[in-house]
């Protein structure tokens, strides 16, 4: 992929993490955001507007930390676990989900429902799935179990210092912008790739025009 196509999926990754983390923070800080609308405090409500995107951005680059560190690990794996390869990320998705339910829960003492929990990994599940299917609808059927494990295993692995925090707030203002960042970039890499072999071929042909040209003169 050529560089002007990677500081694209930079650049546009941070912005959707800033939008996503500013659109979030709408829902789970809105008592803050109404105490400063009535009476209105124009100081305090940008300051808390820059916050927020300033924190979607960063989790943007969590995001982008990860999804280079997953196109090494998928191609690692290939080379290690070569045709087992889709059958190791199916029992790593499975142990993942597992994992998002218990440790919560155990790590809560069971002052919360284990119902939520089990619903929060549904819902991750859920999500993911239709990114894969439409991730296959656009490239090919192989790419639905590299989808998923990126979506779910790579996203939660990214999420562990939001699980950790306490109360719930801190959680989610960093899961949609990671969910967000994340299903762009994967159904982005292949748009990217393709109009960069496209420029590549293009190039190539307009060389070998020239050349013929040239000989021909």
């Amino acid at each position: 992929m050529k560089i002007k196509y990677i500081v694209n999926l930079f650049v546009r990754t941070a912005v959707i993490g800033g939008l996503a983390g500013l659109l979030i923070s709408f829902f789970i800080q809105s008592e803050v955001y109404m105490a400063n609308i009535s009476p209105f405090n124009f100081k305090e409500l940008v300051g808390l507007i820059l916050f927020n995107i300033g924190l979607g951005i960063t989790f943007s680059a969590v995001s982008m930390t990860g999804f280079f560190a997953y196109l090494f690990i998928n191609r690692f794996g290939l080379n290690l676990f070569r045709s087992f390869w889709p059958i190791v990320q199916v029992l790593l998705i499975l142990f993942v989900l597992f994992d998002l339910v218990y440790f919560p829960y155990q790590a809560t003492k069971g002052e919360v429902s284990i119902f939520w929990y089990i619903l929060m990994s549904l819902g991750l599940l859920g999500y993911s799935w239709l990114v894969a299917m439409k991730k296959v609808k656009e490239t090919k059927k192989t790419a639905f179990i590299p989808t998923l494990f990126f979506m779910i295993v790579m996203t939660t692995i990214e999420w562990v210092p939001g699980l950790q925090a306490d109360g719930t707030d801190y959680a989610w203002l960093m899961i949609a912008p990671l969910l967000a960042c994340n299903t762009f970039q994967i159904l982005a890499l292949h748009r990217y790739s393709q109009k960069s072999m496209e420029e590549e071929r293009a190039k190539s042909k307009s060389q070998s025009q020239t050349k013929t040209k040239t000989t021909k003169a």
